[in-house]
């Protein structure tokens, strides 16, 4: 299994502390895919429409967004002021495809997008101001108007614990394996 990238800047207080949640949190989504077929990590488990490559793929897409959205600012969000209700079909499907691996798709290949995603981001939190402060794009799930890019990065982080979370169940329920215990 490949691992994560580690920066080659020393790190020291409160970057040192952001990049290692961030590296402890992409072990554990990673931890629960090894070892499965790409057949396994496409398999569904439970009612909803995530599966384990699926949930990479997700998390890889999310970091990516956000990291783009650290340098960019607003313009990085091409959903923004999108009307969710009014979505067409074909848009929806797009979006549910981000929590699927599709036929084609190999774990692998998944988890190499995720690593060089996650290299960028961490290079990004070796340099960055973490106080640059960006307004967010309009959607009905942020309450807040501005955050700062410390706080996108606890958001990448809290994003990939908890999916971490939805994938320690998913493995479960597919062939028993749990992350810890």
């Amino acid at each position: 299994m490949n691992t994560m990238p580690i920066t080659e800047t020393a790190l020291t207080g409160e970057r040192a502390d952001l990049f290692q949640a961030l590296t402890n949190s992409r072990h554990f989504i990673r931890f629960t895919v090894q070892s499965l077929s790409d057949a396994q990590a496409a398999q569904r488990t439970t009612d909803s429409e995530l599966s384990l490559g699926g949930l990479i793929k997700h998390v890889t897409g999310v970091e990516k967004q956000w990291q783009e959205f650290i340098v960019k600012g607003r313009a990085a969000m091409a959903w923004d002021g999108v009307d969710f209700s009014q979505m067409p079909p074909e848009a929806i499907e797009a979006f549910q495809d981000e929590l699927r691996m599709l036929p084609g798709e190999r774990l692998d290949e998944l988890l190499e997008n995720y690593a060089q995603v996650a290299a960028r981001t961490d290079a990004l939190l070796a340099d960055v101001d973490l106080d640059t402060v960006h307004e967010l794009p309009v959607a009905p799930w942020f309450v807040d108007t501005h955050w700062s890019v410390r706080r996108m990065l606890l958001h990448i982080i809290a994003e990939t614990t908890q999916h971490s979370g939805h994938a320690d169940i998913i493995r479960e329920s597919l062939d028993g394996q749990k992350t810890m215990g």
